[in-house]
């Protein structure tokens, strides 16, 4: 009993989310592999304090503060471009590590993917929000015949910008119509449904957004009813009724965050752990989604596809 009595208590692991736990659930177990992985269990000799901010951004501050007051071992900063420079704000002390969509330098998270400095690193999907191009190309192979596509759009997010300018110059190479509906809210979600079928889309482009990946059951039903082959940038749509995904693996990102979040545990420092680049893509076909609102999926993109959901 003594010397029970005597060993350190459990470090405690603050993890900071944009999104919220029920979107979440799959990428929490892949975090836990990664923490596995480097010699962690919750339970057993770590603990973990949840903080969501349910995609209401806007919660985050205190959310980090809070952390930062129980004196965390290491905060994890994921769900979303916005939770990283939170964390950073509310400690120059406390190691982080990060999970965003964009690039860490323009972001001013880090001085380099090799060099990261100071207390903070991680991993980034940037490939995600530039593989928008592809994913149209994808939505044309899936619906040949339609000559004005929608595209669901978030003005607030960090790469929102850049992704309207590439969506745009690859609608134009390839000759497909589209229109954009812009949603960074509950409201604008529903206006910008509404608008896309005062315009008559034909299918739906969804981008890369943490707001989007917070509401993606609203956006699944909205294309079911309306009957629209659509393309989603991550699994997780397919997974939950989407036609068809494709995008980097979020899942392989937060077993990366588990892993860094491991050795910082174990002493080394964030400044010695480079910037880690999710490369691996994959695209998903719902066949039941597929089958069940009468769309065909043909058989080129059919051989393109690493999973197909029966």
């Amino acid at each position: 009993m003594a010397a029970r009595a005597q060993q350190p208590a459990a470090p405690v692991i603050g993890f900071l989310s944009a999104r919220g736990p029920d979107d979440s659930a799959h990428l929490v177990q892949a975090f836990h592999r990664g923490l596995a992985e480097g010699g962690f269990v919750e339970g057993q000799n770590v603990r973990i304090e949840f903080r969501w901010a349910h995609g209401e951004y806007d919660r985050l501050p205190a959310l980090a503060v809070d952390l930062v007051t129980r004196k965390v071992a290491v905060i994890t900063a994921v769900g979303g471009d916005p939770s990283a420079p939170t964390a950073k704000q509310a400690t120059a002390a406390i190691p982080i590590v990060f999970s965003i969509g964009g690039d860490p330098v323009d972001a001013g998270l880090v001085e380099s993917f090799n060099r990261p400095g100071g207390n903070i690193t991680g991993v980034t999907l940037r490939g995600a929000t530039l593989m928008e191009p592809k994913r149209l190309g994808l939505l044309r192979d899936l619906a040949p015949n339609v000559d004005l596509a929608g595209v669901l759009l978030n003005p607030g997010f960090a790469a929102g910008a850049q992704q309207g300018r590439d969506i745009e110059a690859a609608a134009h190479a390839i000759g497909l119509r589209v229109v954009v509906a812009n949603a960074n809210t509950d409201d604008e979600l529903e206006a910008a449904f509404a608008s896309l079928v005062r315009a008559g889309i034909g299918a739906l482009l969804v981008a890369g957004s943490p707001y989007f990946d917070t509401r993606r059951d609203r956006i699944i039903a909205f294309a079911a009813r309306q009957r629209l082959p659509a393309l989603y940038p991550f699994r997780e749509y397919a997974v939950a009724g989407g036609v068809l995904s494709y995008g980097v693996s979020i899942t392989d990102g937060y077993r990366h965050v588990g892993l860094y979040t491991a050795k910082i545990l174990k002493g080394t420092r964030p400044a010695d752990l480079p910037v880690h680049q999710v490369d691996r893509f994959e695209l998903i076909i719902n066949m039941r989604t597929a089958k069940a609102l009468g769309i065909a999926i043909s058989d080129n993109v059919l051989s393109l596809a690493d999973e197909v959901i029966e």
